[in-house]
């Protein structure tokens, strides 16, 4: 699934999004909007990585 697909299903997937990133708030996942470099950022915020590692992980998501 590419971005603009997750993006489009935002409302669908935030669960999934949910169950990878439990450390994300609803709150979060409402600015998130379905934009990548916003995800990337609440990751790094709320876990403390690279934004490398992060992108990592969004990356890894986007596959499955």
């Amino acid at each position: 699934m590419n971005w603009d697909e997750i993006k489009g299903k935002w409302t669908e997937l935030k669960g999934n999004v949910k169950e990878r990133w439990a450390d994300l708030t609803d709150d979060d996942l409402l600015a998130v909007e379905g934009e990548r470099d916003k995800l990337v950022g609440k990751i790094q915020e709320r876990y403390g990585v690279a934004k490398e590692e992060a992108e990592r992980q969004v990356d890894e998501f986007e596959k499955s």
